[in-house]
């Protein structure tokens, strides 16, 4: 299967399934009591039909609906034309339809007969993808009516809709479709690990699973979320104003076995990217393929325990699922990486009058994990802490998280018209907290309430609670042909979103954590407003436009209960608080180019600009809220050799006006200079053969800082400088992925199978503040299990070679007073990267 969304299917062939994008499976509709509910059939072979040569002259597109007669034996029996698009394209969707063969339709255990409709949309054979593409077999997703007696339903044919699930359009060459066949390749351990396999992706957890992954993006040192727009199943995952990092975005929500697919856009080239996106955009696909429930308990290295439930009923739309995750660990090192976490996914796909179905989510997750911290590097050299060790000091060990997510939504699509309009309608809210207490620094700080108050430890407690509510409405246009061999088609559409966010920041001390300074104490209330328009132009054949723009306002009402703080020193003269209003507008055109000068080779160039909102407490009465700004350019090739082989190559530069970098003194994120970043992307897939699949990606980028950020009172001298590199941005990131499948016979009459594969990452050396670099990191993972029906083994690999790697390193000041005299001279420190671990796993398919 191919990964990615913008990558015809077959070479030879057109032809579309036409997607109806919204089904579900709705059995037993009889109104006899007696009657049993219908299992519809389900797709085994599926075969595009071939363009007929006789329509190449006139570049003929076109529909066919047919009607087919599966029958008990799960073949075509009878095929009838319900609606014609001319006998040429009517004879090609004939000889396609008769090579389906299908799982039949059941009542119970016993097979029957059943009469389904499949539409197919022509276009000719050299024009780019249409805007919906054919659903694989396993992504087909069936509608049934029955009789209403029993006994005539099981002789008669029951009528069944097949629909496909559609791809969305292409947005140049970084536009990824990570299937599952790349995602379960390697073990991952939580749905954010997932996102590793993309090209040029990075995800380090250094605060453990209650705290959100940090992922690096092409040349992004992107935190909690900050420069990458985040969605599961349509929700907004990235929290804007944040008090730990503006954009944080917890993907621990995410269940592994519940990602159908993952899209990844690297850059902002699509009108319908909001806030957030500036390295990119990640959308997750949730559906559980095999319909099958089971049950899956793990237990590995560090006293790590894992259970997973899926319901996955048959005769329902992948879409349709339940699963529930729980885990805990004691964590490696010396017990201050424990933790315990569980969360629940939830879906249902459901079919309403006027072609209409609504897909309901609800998700929910929390979890509570101490963390170690960082350590220096000159302590762990001298021998003065173990490499996965945390300091003793009772600062360092006071340091934990917890978090919880509870997230709502509810999605309505109308089927595709002929013409291929359509209209759709979403709604979500959230509401997710936050508290953490973490130490970068020691014995630094000094109250800003008590100034002789010093030295009781940098334990930093910060608290965020989020409430969001927020939707969206699109309708796309029918096709419309103004003049010959040119085709034109248009998406409108408009997103809101608001939040009530309050947040909190102090210094504890250790081991009683009373608050001994008050940093940041705020109420805040934020609304989103944007719009984007998208319109598709198809040339000739061998060239296709897709561009628009968005525009988005934003309003933010800050209430700051510490705002125009007064020094104990100074005499109070005002009442504590500062109450303040701003808003923002941004706008950025987006536009991409394709051209096919050959079947198998496509060429894009693409264009955009996007933003990423500001932090809400630092803005001033009236200010017009200073969007980050990004430019994103890239040109690049795809070259294809069928679903065998996929290589794409791209050149890339993104401007941005200014970033955004990790204060450790505060922690969180603080704003420098502007910056760019230039590079280059390589990503192949390919299927050497049917029991092996290859994803391997490499990029390189040159990221640096175009000017650096004002010097302060607080900071008269900042750790960066104009033309430097940016700090924790690896210059080149290799992965690779590699599967392998097959059966090995049969045991006690069933068939037996087993998969093999292994994940790599690269990480070159990374710069560091003050001219210091990182060492480089390559990492490997390994799975291996075998199947017999119901039953599944699997031992996992994390690690394998035991490297021993920092996940994330710093360089900055601190005191952690392992040494008579404190050095006020800056040092490296480090989170240690987790070594090997296993984990058994047995699988029961109910």
């Amino acid at each position: 299967m191919d990964d990615m969304a913008n990558a015809p299917r077959n070479n030879r062939t057109r032809t579309r399934v036409a997607a109806a994008l919204i089904a579900t499976a709705v059995a037993g509709h009889a109104t006899s009591a007696r009657a049993q509910a219908v299992a519809p059939p389900t797709v085994v072979t599926h075969v595009d039909a071939q363009y007929p040569a006789s329509a190449l002259a006139s570049r003929k597109h076109g529909d066919v609906t047919l009607a087919l007669t599966v029958d008990v034996d799960g073949h075509v029996s009878k095929v009838e034309v319900l609606e014609s698009g001319g006998a040429d394209l009517d004879e090609a969707a004939l000889i396609a339809a008769r090579q389906w063969t299908f799982v039949p339709a059941k009542r119970g255990d016993k097979p029957l007969a059943s009469r389904i409709r499949v539409p197919f949309h022509f276009a000719p054979p050299a024009a780019p993808p249409e805007l919906v593409t054919p659903g694989k077999p396993g992504e087909t997703e069936t509608e049934t009516e029955t009789e209403s007696d029993a006994h005539t339903a099981a002789a008669a044919p029951t009528e069944v809709h097949v629909t496909g699930r559609p791809n969305p359009p292409s947005r140049g060459v970084s536009d990824f479709r990570l299937t599952r066949t790349t995602l379960t390749a390697a073990p991952h351990g939580s749905g954010a690990d997932l996102l590793a396999t993309a090209p040029g992706v990075y995800i380090a957890h250094p605060e453990g699973e209650a705290v959100a992954q940090r992922i690096y993006l092409r040349g992004f040192d992107a935190e909690h979320g900050q420069d990458v727009e985040l969605k599961v199943a349509g929700i907004p995952m990235n929290q804007p104003s944040h008090i730990h990092g503006q954009g944080y975005a917890d993907l621990n929500l995410v269940i592994p076995e519940t990602v159908r697919s993952i899209r990844v856009i690297e850059g902002v080239y699509d009108p319908r990217q909001g806030d957030f996106a500036v390295a990119g955009t990640a959308e997750y696909d949730l559906g559980v393929e095999e319909r099958r429930s089971r049950v899956k308990l793990s237990y590995g290295s560090f006293g790590t325990k894992r259970v997973v439930a899926i319901w996955a009923p048959e005769g329902q739309a992948e879409e349709t699922f339940g699963a529930a995750n729980f885990r805990s660990t004691d964590g490696f090192g010396d017990g201050t990486r424990g933790g315990t976490s569980g969360g629940a996914v939830g879906q249902y796909k459901l079919k309403l009058p006027y072609d209409v179905t609504a897909l309901f989510h609800l998700g929910a997750y929390a979890a509570r994990s101490n963390i170690a911290g960082v350590v220096r590097r000159d302590d762990v050299a001298a021998g003065r802490i173990g490499f996965y060790d945390a300091y003793p000091d009772p600062s360092a060990r006071a340091q934990s998280a917890g978090t919880s997510r509870t997230q709502l939504g509810v999605t309505l699509e109308k089927a595709p018209d002929a013409d291929g309009s359509r209209l759709s309608a979403a709604a979500w809210l959230y509401l997710a907290s936050f508290r953490a207490r973490t130490n970068f620094t020691g014995y630094m700080q000094r109250s800003r309430i008590e100034p002789t108050w010093v030295g009781r430890g940098d334990l930093i407690e910060q608290s965020n609670d989020d409430f969001g509510v927020g939707g969206s409405v699109s309708y796309r246009s029918a096709r419309m042909v103004p003049m010959k061999e040119i085709g034109v088609q248009y998406e409108l559409g408009t997103e809101v979103r608001t939040h009530r966010i309050a947040q909190q920041q102090n210094l504890l001390q250790a081991p009683q954590n009373e608050t001994w300074d008050r940093r940041d104490d705020a109420e805040l209330k934020s609304t989103d407003i944007g719009a984007f328009g998208d319109v598709l132009i198809s040339g000739s054949k061998y060239v296709r436009v897709r561009g628009g723009a968005r525009a988005d306002l934003l309003f933010f009402d800050v209430d700051d209960k510490l705002g125009n703080f007064i020094p104990s020193f100074s005499q109070k003269n005002h009442v504590v608080g500062f109450r303040r209003t701003a808003s923002g507008a941004a706008f950025g055109p987006r536009a991409t180019v394709e051209g096919h000068p050959a079947s198998w080779l496509r060429l894009s160039a693409s264009y955009g600009q996007g933003y990423r909102s500001p932090q809400a407490r630092q803005l001033e009465e009236g200010e017009q809220a200073p969007f980050a700004k990004v430019q994103s350019y890239e040109a690049g090739a795809t070259l294809k050799d069928g679903d065998r082989l996929s290589l794409s190559l791209v050149a890339y530069q993104t401007n941005l006006s200014y970033d955004l970098a990790f204060d450790p003194g505060e922690g969180r994120l603080e704003r420098i200079g502007p910056t760019s970043r230039r590079g280059l992307v390589g990503y192949l897939l390919a299927s050497p053969a049917e029991w092996m699949s290859l994803s391997v990606s490499a990029t390189y980028v040159h990221a640096t800082l175009d000017s650096p950020p004002v010097a302060t009172p607080e900071n008269p001298s900042p750790a960066f400088v104009s033309g430097q590199s940016l700090p924790y941005v690896p210059p080149l990131l290799v992965r690779s992925d590699v599967a392998f499948t097959r059966s090995i016979g049969a045991a006690f009459g069933k068939p037996l199978a087993w998969k093999a594969g292994y994940g790599t990452t690269f990480l070159s050396s990374r710069p560091l503040p003050y001219g210091q670099t990182s060492p480089p990191v390559f990492l490997l993972d390994a799975t291996i299990g075998v199947r017999r029906d119901w039953l599944e083994l699997s031992l996992d690999a994390m690690n394998l070679l035991g490297a021993q790697y920092a996940d994330t390193e710093y360089a900055f000041v601190s005191n952690w007073q392992t040494s008579a005299v404190p050095s006020r001279v800056p040092a490296r420190h480090i989170t240690a990267g987790a070594p090997r671990a296993l984990l058994a796993s047995v699988t029961l398919y109910l």
